[in-house]
């Protein structure tokens, strides 16, 4: 089994708690088939809770939107998913491997507002998902010796801005990302397409060991999940979605990473692409993307500072608001407030950011308001104060 020491699942704050048991509705819900992220937020939006979607009877599910009498015969029909959720919790103590869903606090806030999103992440690893910059470096399996030069040459420009690094640890581009930002001392995350317990290539267990203790490993899927090729292209979205900017360094006209860049830019975050010579096959995704304007051209690191505004060149960055402690909310009244984060919202917006019915999101942010955590604004929207 590939995993870490629960002893590497320290973090700033000291040692994170890998799995709980109240989680198991969570997981179960995860384990029925047909029942994917989107209907997963649907449900719990109505519901309020996996539990409370477990427990309903079959009438009262069917007037969800998009369940219908099938549907919700998987839903009843959960025996089975809680005894695997059960011991899918149990390998996760046993491993040090956290448990990260989304209405919890400790999910990426980064993937949280992402229709498409995974509803539950295995981590293991040290690094703070959360971190204040991110940038992903992707690329072809079939990288060049120029590629590879490239590769290096940005992770070692960046690495002043101290980034989290986030790649797919394959083979070519991937790998290289990895390994220069760990000679670099920069954290550096794997996006798997397997299980945690799953090393995929093998050949990248001790790069993935050495990403353990400076970085980590992060999937959606279950233990015991192999390297199913349908994995792939759905692992990108998480690696699009955690990085507030995407590098693509060499890319074919068709490829993982071309999926990549198309997905940061679904999700509206920054694209940049290392040109190439033309008529190389290496190059033909980079060069389509920049002649297309799909990409910024990158022609060293301060593309990316001026791009991501890490030099607040663009405007002055205003001082953040005191980190908010989890411990002073209730998870609700939490993803309420990371749902404000800054500027004004809408109630409606701010229901769907937070997963939560309309009702309640009015009933916490009166309270928030009470608190003078919130102010109400004309038009039905919030802000935090």
């Amino acid at each position: 089994m590939f995993t870490s020491s629960p002893d590497l699942q320290a973090g700033a704050e000291g040692p994170q708690p890998a799995a709980s048991a109240d989680l198991l509705p969570e997981v179960a819900l995860t384990l029925l088939a047909g029942i994917g992220p989107l209907l997963t937020r649907q449900l719990i939006s109505y519901a309020g809770s996996a539990q409370a979607v477990l427990s309903a009877p079959a009438a009262k599910l069917q007037k969800v939107p998009g369940v219908g009498p099938a549907v919700a015969a998987t839903l009843r029909n959960q025996a089975a998913a809680l005894r695997q959720a059960e011991i899918i919790l149990r390998q996760a103590e046993k491993t040090g491997t956290r448990l990260l869903y989304y209405t919890r606090p400790d999910y990426p806030t980064r993937l949280r507002p992402l229709a498409d999103a995974p509803v539950l992440l295995y981590y293991q690893g040290t690094a703070e998902l959360n971190a204040p910059r991110t940038l992903a470096v992707v690329g072809t399996r079939q990288a060049t010796d120029y590629g590879r030069e490239q590769t290096e040459r940005l992770i070692k420009g960046v690495a002043p801005y101290q980034p989290l690094i986030i790649s797919g640890l394959a083979y070519g581009i991937d790998i290289v990302a990895h390994r220069a930002a760990l000679q670099e001392g920069l954290p550096t995350i794997g996006v798997m397409a397997t299980g945690p317990d799953q090393m995929y290539p093998a050949a990248h267990r001790r790069t993935a060991e050495k990403m353990l203790e400076n970085g980590g490993l992060l999937t959606e899927y279950p233990f015991g999940t192999g390297p199913d090729r349908y994995n792939f292209p759905a692992r990108n979205r998480i690696i699009a979605g955690l990085a507030d900017g995407t590098v693509v360094v060499e890319a074919a006209i068709k490829g993982g990473a071309l999926i990549t860049a198309e997905l940061a830019l679904d999700y509206d975050r920054e694209v940049l692409a290392v040109p190439g010579n033309l008529g190389a096959a290496a190059s033909e995704g980079c060069n389509h993307l920049i002649r297309n304007q799909q990409a910024s051209i990158y022609t060293g690191p301060a593309d990316i500072e001026q791009t991501l505004n890490w030099d607040n060149a663009l405007h002055p960055t205003k001082p953040a608001k005191a980190a908010l402690d989890p411990a002073d909310f209730t998870p609700e009244e939490f993803r309420l407030l990371e749902a404000l984060g800054t500027g004004e919202k809408q109630i409606d917006e701010l229901s769907w950011r937070a997963q939560l019915p309309g009702h309640q999101t009015a009933s916490l942010l009166l309270g928030l308001e009470f608190r003078g955590l919130v102010k109400a604004l004309p038009g039905k929207k919030f802000a935090r104060i």
